[in-house]
């Protein structure tokens, strides 16, 4: 039995189980065990540091990472469709977060905790709109903030604020002030990840460089020797709840917990659908994204902060063979344990974890994406950097909106100049098709046959209009009939409207026949409302293209299934 029984495939778990919960471990087999349990200590090895990290990043207490991953597992797996899919405290948008509310609540204060965790919960109730380049450099330009906001770390400096320029003047202001025994840990921490990558993903490179710069700290007393460490680890139970809630809160945090969630989303619907591809299993992106939402709720109710999707962790378990979410509901099983242990981490050097997010920041930070899109297209590279910058130099708010718009931009730029085809008739047949298509179409004498594939709306319309007249006028004054298919027209506008209305106006005046076929519901709906459909007739209005030709030229009959 493949790893697709495992996910979301309910017509067959619902008559077992009522309710479409834990569905990953439906129908579990004992020999599924073994690669679930190398795929839970997978995680686990990546989880710890990664989620000590990440909690840093967001400016949060370091145990409020742990309190992330174990509620983003738990609800993946109890709410969740993809059996492989990691979900917890996630680098790509605690930098996100962190920049919004410290404008609102001073970095690390009791008022900051307490907005993240109201914004988490948010984020969980805000639930694929920007293109593969576009984001490519939206996460980029993450990859660089985390990389500036770790420099002062890695570097041994005091901690830096303000904008990322202020950051990256502040590490240059201070280069001569760098802790030796700091930048040496960071390198080497980032020399032990890269090893172990190399040599084997499934080497927790994380995992050993933590542990191994703890016992460097207490072997040599690093600490006395200027090398600062994360300090006390308070741990215990988390306390249930929400403090500090006002319709002033909400209001301030309603436009970040938006930017958040779109970036959530989008990198939840890449991540569930990518692996479910790989791994050749179905999945469904809305109780994925329904998953992930309570994830983060639960997350902040407890006093944590916003959960994603980790595609590097989620690779890790599939890598490992995980089956189902049982190695991962394991590994969130040992994390609750070790919380009332946490305070041994207190000696983990701060260059350590900025060193575990300098390296995840290289990985986010994807350059051959980069060169592919500049290989594929000019201008798509140019959105994509456009917006790397955007999120480097003004912000990531900024960035995600200016995302946002250069997407509709780009998609408004793709659709208000598309093709119109002229058709001809395949030679013994009743079938039509464009001619740039099939050399062999025969245009028909005194007929001119357009086909726009696409909804007929503002911006496209007079694009529409001036094709079709330049159409008409190369055809020459011996056209008779004008015949749109309108197959792939799935809408129409006012202004589109208005554009076929001076198109049957030039067809009145010249004494065109005009008729329609193959038009959709939708498209009859607002030709009847326009008052085009009067004009046009009822009886213009045919099923096939060749139907049209035949009742208004007198061709040959229209034969079965012509188009």
């Amino acid at each position: 039995m493949g790893i697709g029984r495992t996910a979301s495939r309910l017509g067959e778990d619902v008559a077992v189980w009522p309710l479409p919960v834990f569905t990953s471990l439906h129908g579990y087999q004992r020999t599924w065990a073994g690669a679930d349990a190398v795929a839970g200590l997978t995680l686990l090895a990546i989880a710890l540091p990664e989620q000590l990290a990440t909690s840093r990043l967001a400016g949060m207490p370091p145990i409020t990472g742990f309190y992330a991953f174990i509620a983003g597992t738990v609800l993946i797996a109890l709410l969740g469709s993809n059996p492989q899919m990691s979900v917890g405290a996630d680098s790509t948008i605690a930098p996100l977060f962190a920049a919004g509310v410290v404008g609102l609540a001073a970095l690390g204060s009791p008022h900051y905790v307490e907005m993240v965790s109201i914004l988490a919960v948010m984020v969980g109730w805000i639930a694929d709109f920007l293109s593969t380049p576009i984001t490519t450099g939206f996460l980029s330009g993450v990859a660089v903030i985390i990389v500036l906001h770790q420099l002062p770390d890695f570097l041994g400096l005091p901690p830096a604020s303000g904008s990322d320029q202020h950051r990256l003047l502040y590490v240059l202001n201070h280069l001569s002030e760098v802790q030796a025994g700091a930048l040496l840990m960071g390198l080497g921490v980032l020399a032990v990840m890269i090893v172990c990558a190399r040599i084997n993903r499934h080497i927790p490179g994380a995992l050993i460089a933590l542990v191994g710069s703890i016992l460097l700290v207490n072997a040599f007393d690093l600490q006395a020797h200027g090398v600062p460490v994360l300090g006390t680890v308070h741990s215990g139970a988390p306390q249930f709840g929400l403090t500090g809630l006002s319709w002033t809160t909400l209001v301030n945090l309603a436009p970040l917990a938006a930017v958040v969630a779109l970036v959530v989303v989008t990198q939840t619907a890449a991540t569930t659908r990518a692996f479910a591809e790989q791994g050749g299993y179905d999945v469904d992106a809305g109780r994925d994204f329904l998953a992930v939402g309570a994830g983060s709720v639960i997350s902040g109710l407890v006093g944590s902060f916003p959960v994603d999707a980790s595609p590097p962790r989620t690779a890790a378990v599939a890598n490992a063979g995980g089956r189902t979410q049982a190695g991962a509901l394991g590994a969130a099983a040992c994390v609750l344990i070790f919380i009332p242990f946490a305070n041994v981490l207190k000696d983990v050097p701060l260059a350590t974890l900025a060193g575990v997010l300098i390296f995840v920041a290289a990985r986010l930070f994807d350059w051959r994406d980069l060169r592919s899109i500049a290989h594929f297209d000019s201008l798509e590279f140019a959105l994509a950097t456009i917006t790397l910058a955007v999120v480097v130099l003004v912000g990531v708010e900024q960035g995600i909106a200016v995302a946002v718009g250069l997407a509709i931009l780009d998609r408004i730029r793709l659709t208000s100049r598309p093709q119109v085809h002229r058709m001809g008739r395949v030679p013994g047949t009743t079938s039509w098709t464009p001619l740039a298509v099939e050399l062999d179409a025969v245009p028909e004498p005194g007929v001119l046959v357009v086909l726009f594939a696409t909804p007929l709306w503002f911006a496209n319309a007079v694009h529409f209009r001036e094709e079709v007249d330049r159409a008409l006028s190369d055809a020459g004054p011996a056209t008779r009939v004008l015949v749109l298919d309108s197959v792939g027209m799935t809408d129409l506008d006012f202004t589109g409207a208005r554009s076929l209305g001076q198109l049957l106006d030039r067809c009145e005046r010249e004494h065109i026949d005009f008729a329609i076929a193959r038009a959709g519901d939708q498209v009859r709906r607002s030709l009847e409302r326009s008052g085009l459909m009067q004009r046009i007739g009822h009886d213009r209005s045919f099923p096939t293209v060749d139907a049209a030709v035949t009742a208004l030229s007198g061709g040959p009959a229209p034969g079965p299934g012509a188009p």
